[in-house]
């Protein structure tokens, strides 16, 4: 999933959205069916079930439906694929950064 774009874009664009960054952070605390989820939000069950399939969409919650009630679940591996695209990023702006400060240190210490 990781080398996927296409899997990469739809998982920033489902946490792009308010309600299902929260739903996502209720998650991290543990399963939840759709109900416990849409409490706290102020959108009708539907709106919640339309967020929820963004979110399987993009790989981020598996759900499973037991009965009546539909239980959802975070998908770690996939926090962990953006949480390593994330990282390659910030790895790279922090070598740059640390070069920059070097050349500023030898520029300062030539100019003395």
């Amino acid at each position: 999933m990781l080398h996927d774009p296409a899997q990469l874009d739809l998982m920033f664009q489902a946490l792009a959205d308010p309600a299902r960054r929260s739903m996502v952070e209720r998650l991290s605390r543990g399963p939840a069916s759709v109900s416990q989820l849409a409490e706290p939000l102020a959108m009708s069950l539907s709106a919640v079930v339309q967020h929820l399939n963004v979110l399987e969409a993009s790989g981020l919650v598996r759900s499973e439906k037991l009965g009546r009630v539909r239980t959802c679940q975070i998908a770690p591996q996939a926090l962990r694929g953006a949480e390593h695209w994330i990282n390659e990023r910030r790895l790279t702006w922090e070598r740059r950064l640390d070069r920059l400060g070097d050349f500023l240190a030898e520029t300062k210490d030539s100019e003395n």
